[in-house]
């Protein structure tokens, strides 16, 4: 409801600005997906969004219940050194939670709008294994700091070659 609400305020808006012009631009409309409420409730989201963009910082934080600011300065370390996490979970993308969710809303957004496009944005999108798991889970795109870009792109021609071209969103 809340994005059909949202939506219509941008047509209306466009509507509005274009009002007596020949020229109708074509504006995607879509949505972040930073909660783990979110991602639960994509098949929904999907029937007015034309794309996602997973904000996996935030989707992070969310999700693990931790203040990034706080956890990185004070405890962090200790949870690595102690074997709590295994990494860094705003370096490389949880697989088991935060991976997971993304899968989840990638599947039933697709369910919903088999095209929807589907990307994250964050410092993720720049990690090579996280965007291993962006593409085996079918998203279109990542996005990242600009210093980022060419291990990204190469790290997204490494996912590619490794899973022979093949994505979860392809196959049934």
């Amino acid at each position: 409801e809340e994005m059909a609400l949202a939506r219509s305020w941008v047509v209306k808006g466009i509507a509005d600005a274009t009002k007596g012009s020949t020229k109708k631009p074509k504006v995607s409309i879509g949505t972040m997906i930073e909660t783990p409420r979110a991602a639960l409730r994509a098949d929904e989201l999907a029937e007015e969004a034309d794309f996602f963009s997973f904000g996996t910082n935030d989707l992070t934080q969310m999700t693990f219940g931790f203040s990034r600011d706080d956890i990185e300065s004070r405890m962090m370390p200790a949870y690595l050194e102690g074997g709590l996490l295994k990494r860094n979970p705003f370096e490389t993308i949880d697989q088991d939670g935060v991976g997971e969710l993304v899968e989840i809303a990638a599947k039933r957004g697709r369910k919903t709008k088999p095209g929807i496009k589907l990307g994250v944005c964050g410092e993720h999108g720049g990690d090579p294994e996280s965007i291993d798991l962006f593409y085996r889970v079918g998203l279109d795109y990542v996005s990242c700091s600009p210093f980022r870009v060419p291990i990204a792109r190469l790290a997204a021609a490494q996912a590619v070659l490794a899973s022979g071209g093949k994505k979860k969103s392809d196959t049934k």
